[in-house]
């Protein structure tokens, strides 16, 4: 972490953020980290998620917790691990629902980066973590900064679909301007509460039904 290296537009967002205290504690710390343990993903991948489109494509922003803590798995995308590796079993529950919503089999590749380049921010709320240990970052300010990303989204731009998956998830509504965006609460896809309302959400469908009500490109969530 010797740089910060998110994209300029993504920059220019929260360029505050990136002068506050806070952030700059945030960022010593976990270079500190990386130093002496083994923190996931890898640095260069740690905001991955801003990599592929500016904030004014973003279509879409599914929230996650923090990254996978297991080795190779985190790569910088929420819910999204590797081709090679097998499928994490909440994504699993995720493509279970979009082939619910579209009524046949879809691509499980389990590495979400075609969805990214579709402007699907895929998200956590911590950008790193202590291997071994979930949410072992959750207090050193990373909170911080993704609540500001989300608000400063809300604000700037519109008609943005939230998905926000989990009681964790549903506290960021209070960051989005729901009348200029659309936001899509239920249970999270962990096999602990998928059954409770996360199978049958519809949420893709809703997502695409809102995007193209808005003249804004769909996602191919399938192929």
């Amino acid at each position: 972490m010797s740089d910060i290296k998110i994209p300029p537009a993504w920059k220019a967002l929260v360029e505050d953020e990136l002068e506050k205290s806070y952030f700059k504690a945030l960022t010593a710390r976990v270079r500190e980290e990386y130093l002496k343990e083994t923190i996931f993903p890898h640095p260069s991948k740690i905001f991955r998620a801003f990599e592929y489109f500016d904030p004014k494509d973003t279509k879409v922003v599914i929230l996650g917790q923090d990254p996978y803590h297991t080795p190779g798995v985190a790569h910088g995308l929420s819910f999204s691990t590797e081709s090679a590796h097998r499928i994490p079993p909440s994504l699993l529950n995720i493509f279970k629902e979009i082939e619910l919503e579209y009524g046949s089999p879809i691509n499980r590749d389990p590495d979400l980066t075609r969805w990214a380049k579709q402007g699907v921010l895929l998200l956590n709320a911590s950008l790193t973590v202590k291997a071994g240990l979930a949410n072992s970052h959750a207090d050193y300010g990373w909170h911080m900064f993704t609540d500001a990303v989300i608000k400063a989204l809300s604000e700037k731009e519109n008609h943005i679909v939230f998905m926000l998956w989990g009681a964790f998830a549903g506290k960021k509504e209070s960051e989005i301007d729901s009348l200029k965006h659309l936001v899509l609460k239920g249970p999270h896809p962990s096999p602990l509460s998928a059954h409770r309302g996360f199978l049958g959400c519809n949420h893709f469908k809703e997502a695409n039904d809102y995007l193209k009500q808005n003249g804004r490109k769909e996602i191919d969530w399938v192929s």
